[in-house]
């Protein structure tokens, strides 16, 4: 288990205690939006006072799917479109555990995306930090599951006709019980989400948008990272409580921002204890509430 003990010393960032060191710098490039999702995320852990031995991190591949690696929590990096059985599993063997899943749209929604509806669907009690860039970044810039109508990729160079997902609305429609979109621009904002989030049950999404200047801005000729985040500055609009079929993302369009779906619902958990214990009766015995059966 990885554990962080002490705090961190004047010289260093308040968030390096929830980093490995050792393995900074990074591999995303300038104006890559994660490390700040990633700030603000470390932020969010050390402001709720959660047990970092009992958080748990997953990721898949491509470029937010290296989060794993970076993070000093017990982490795991798995395959392509993977993270979300993977967090399956793990959570139901360690139910005690925060399981969070941290990659990207290509990773969760593009091959994974079968994963990603039936843990909404079962209300898997998991986390969700799904960053979005509107391509593949780490593998050539080819077209995604949510790159914009008309937008420009490796493999769609003369803009994109495919419908993309509206990702809250998938989430929502599928039974997520925790659903909040921002950029990483509203660092703040998107920070006080994760808060939430963390203290939510059920399967929760948290989407960020984040620019991806190498491939996408440029593909695309929007400028440098810094344009993106003007971008974002001057067309992200907040309105909580929308109805997630309403905040699709058009190329160059309004971002709608906010939190639209907080609700409490019995989680996957809850429905199995419930449906053996009545069913099976005396028989029936549950996972006990320190977890699963190896420990230390």
């Amino acid at each position: 288990m990885t554990t962080v003990t002490e705090p961190a010393a004047d010289h260093e960032h308040p968030v390096s205690p929830y980093l490995r060191m050792d393995r900074i710098p990074h591999i995303w490039c300038p104006t890559c939006g994660i490390g700040t999702v990633v700030k603000c995320f470390a932020t969010a852990l050390e402001e709720t006072e959660v047990d970092l031995n009992k958080v748990s991190i997953v990721s898949g591949i491509g470029c937010t799917g290296r989060v794993a690696g970076y993070m000093k929590l017990d982490a795991f990096h798995t395959t392509h479109g993977r993270a979300v059985p993977f967090a399956t599993g793990l959570k139901l063997g360690r139910p005690e555990l925060l399981v969070v899943v941290f990659s990207g749209d290509g990773d969760l929604v593009g091959i994974g995306g079968n994963h990603f509806v039936h843990a909404a669907r079962r209300r898997m009690d998991l986390l969700v930090v799904l960053v979005n860039n509107f391509i593949y970044g780490m593998t050539g810039g080819q077209n995604a599951p949510t790159t914009p109508l008309s937008a420009k990729s490796s493999t769609m160079p003369y803009g994109n006709f495919e419908p993309p997902f509206n990702l809250p609305h998938l989430a929502a429609s599928c039974g997520a019980t925790y659903v909040a979109r921002w950029t990483s621009l509203h660092t703040r904002r998107l920070t006080r989400s994760f808060k939430e989030a963390i203290t939510r049950r059920g399967f929760r999404l948290v989407e960020v948008i984040a620019p991806c200047s190498t491939l996408y801005a440029r593909l695309n000729k929007l400028g440098t990272g810094f344009d993106l985040m003007r971008f974002y500055h001057d067309n992200a609009e907040i309105r909580h409580g929308a109805d997630p079929a309403d905040v699709p993302i058009a190329f160059q369009g309004k971002i709608v921002c906010g939190k639209f779906v907080d609700e409490e619902l019995p989680t996957f958990d809850d429905l199995m204890h419930e449906h053996y214990g009545k069913t099976l009766g005396d028989e029936y015995v549950p996972m006990p509430p320190e977890g699963g059966w190896i420990h230390e």
